[in-house]
């Protein structure tokens, strides 16, 4: 994995990456539940705070559940 560690993504490329609709990745960017900043009034992503923000909601919901089992 080579990624540059201050790469920019656009919302396409953010929804592509989630594999969400851009529409969902603009609203989560709107309502602050998703790293972003804009950039000319467009939305603007940095790859590793995306990578950080996925890795802390599956923390976080892996130990809310950590067996796996119906609590």
């Amino acid at each position: 994995m080579n990624e540059e560690s201050g790469e920019i993504l656009t919302i396409d490329e953010v929804a592509a990456y989630l594999k969400a609709g851009r529409r969902t990745v603009y609203r989560l960017a709107a309502n602050g539940q998703i790293p972003a900043f804009k950039l000319g009034g467009t939305w603007r992503f940095r790859r590793t705070e995306l990578d950080r923000w996925i890795a802390n909601r599956i923390d976080t919901h892996s130990q809310s559940n950590p067996d796996g089992d119906a609590p």
